[in-house]
């Protein structure tokens, strides 16, 4: 196996619960696996997965590939099972002349393109709906609306507004864990109001049992810390989420993504797929897991332009609000 380091520039800076991040970096991973050639990714992000030296040390104490997804080598270090995994699953998915999410699905049905909700961060509720109209324009079907950031006062101004620029765009919240149990409360039901979907994480992760007194509404209530946190399958049992929100880099790998995006249609709940800011070998991954699920619901993908570089430039971009999925044998054409 072989493991070589990566840095890339962010277009912008990124706020994390560990503080602010200007560049990702992280590793790529190479395999061979019964003959075939396969590529992953291994991005740690502060405050989601190991940090970037426990990660290269993981990768490094990877002398058989496919027995580490399975012992404990890689346990504790997400990022690098992730990549490990994903190096795995693309060679496995190259020797059977297929695409990955061919592989990874349970059916032939070939997808051209996973839709894909556009992300606008914090700004006045002037600037927050002129940028929720360029999304609409530019062909999204859903927009997501960071918030937590500021009073909830402010950000209700912030989603009315875009709701009567835009008042037939999917709208959704992303709360990143900032609301009380009180504030969270009087948030969805003015939320509700506005025809919102779903908000993100609208309570600490730690709180189950507050997202469970939550879950269930008009507003549907989404975990992706929570699931990190906690499993899927506490989450469900908990009854704490009405949309299961899975990050591949953050659980492990996309074949642990996926197996928790099957338990939570299983369970009645639905899923989406999103990165965690990762670079174009891993958000190939995502959307390739993306595509292995039938009837794909709108997800996180369109987070290519957070980078001034990338690892290639043959990964597309969203384009009228869907990504497109490689068709070719792998996750991505070898280089």
């Amino acid at each position: 196996m072989n493991v070589e380091r990566f840095s890339l520039p962010l277009s912008r800076p990124l706020s994390t619960a560990a503080g602010t991040v200007d560049e990702r970096t992280g590793f790529l991973v190479r395999v061979t696996v019964d003959g075939a050639a396969g590529v992953g990714e291994a991005t740690p992000l502060p405050g989601w997965t190991e940090s970037l030296d426990a990660c290269e040390t993981a990768l490094r104490g990877v002398s058989d590939p496919v027995a580490a997804l399975d012992n404990d080598t890689l346990a504790g270090a997400p990022a690098a099972r992730h990549g490990v995994s994903l190096a795995v699953l693309d060679a496995r998915a190259r020797a059977a002349g297929r695409p990955l999410y061919r592989n990874l699905g349970d059916d032939d049905v070939d997808r051209e393109a996973v839709p894909v909700n556009a992300t606008i961060g914090d700004a006045d509720p002037g600037a927050t709906a002129d940028a929720a109209a360029r999304a609409v324009d530019a062909g999204f079907p859903a927009v997501k609306l960071k918030v937590g950031a500021r009073p909830l006062s402010a950000d209700l101004d912030r989603l009315e507004a875009v709701r009567k620029r835009c008042p037939d765009v999917e709208l959704r919240a992303d709360a990143n864990g900032a609301w009380t149990p009180a504030t969270a409360e009087r948030a969805l039901g003015a939320l509700a109001e506005m025809g919102v979907a779903f908000v993100e994480q609208p309570l600490t992760a730690a709180n189950l049992e507050g997202h469970a007194a939550l879950a269930g509404g008009p507003v549907g209530v989404g975990l992706d810390e929570g699931v990190v946190e906690h499993g899927v399958d506490a989450v469900l049992e908990a009854d704490a989420a009405d949309v299961v929100v899975c990050k591949p880099m953050a659980l492990g790998g996309v074949d642990r993504a996926r197996a928790a995006a099957v338990r939570a249609r299983a369970a009645g709940r639905e899923a989406v797929v999103t990165t965690t800011i990762d670079a174009a070998v891993a958000r190939a991954g995502a959307v390739h897991l993306a595509a292995s699920l039938p009837d794909v619901p709108t997800c996180g993908l369109a987070t290519g332009d957070r980078l001034a570089d990338d690892l290639r430039d043959d990964v597309a971009t969203a384009a009228d609000g869907a990504v497109p999925v490689p068709q070719g044998d792998g996750s991505l054409p070898l280089e």
